[in-house]
């Protein structure tokens, strides 16, 4: 098997792995809640190859992927809400914030 077609071949089955099922997972429900799991993936794969007048050729190729559960879908009810898995950080605690910070300007909105 040459280069190209083990690189292909890697490829191939990396798509097979990471499909849309794998990013967003079968919904389950918990008692009066429906969630869906959330999951990023992350793949990449390299290759070399070389030649040695002396020892003839060489080649290799190596892929990997990286599955991470980001959080939940949740219903309940027709609301939807959204579950991280992390602690807040960065933008994700932004956003985790703009709930209470609207309710808390509706609130002093009122009292004016």
């Amino acid at each position: 098997m040459n280069i190209e077609d083990l690189l292909n071949k890697i490829l191939e089955h990396l798509k097979n792995v990471a499909k849309t099922e794998t990013v967003v997972g079968q919904q389950f429900t918990l008692g009066e809640f429906t969630c869906v799991p959330i999951i990023r993936v992350g793949m990449g794969f390299g290759s070399g190859s070389g030649d040695d007048g002396k020892k003839g050729k060489g080649g290799g190729a190596g892929g990997g992927l990286g599955v991470e559960p980001i959080g939940f879908l949740v219903t309940k009810g027709g609301e939807i809400t959204f579950l991280s898995t992390h602690k807040g950080k960065g933008i994700d605690a932004v956003f985790d914030k703009v709930p209470d910070l609207l309710e808390k300007v509706m609130e002093m909105k009122k009292k004016e």
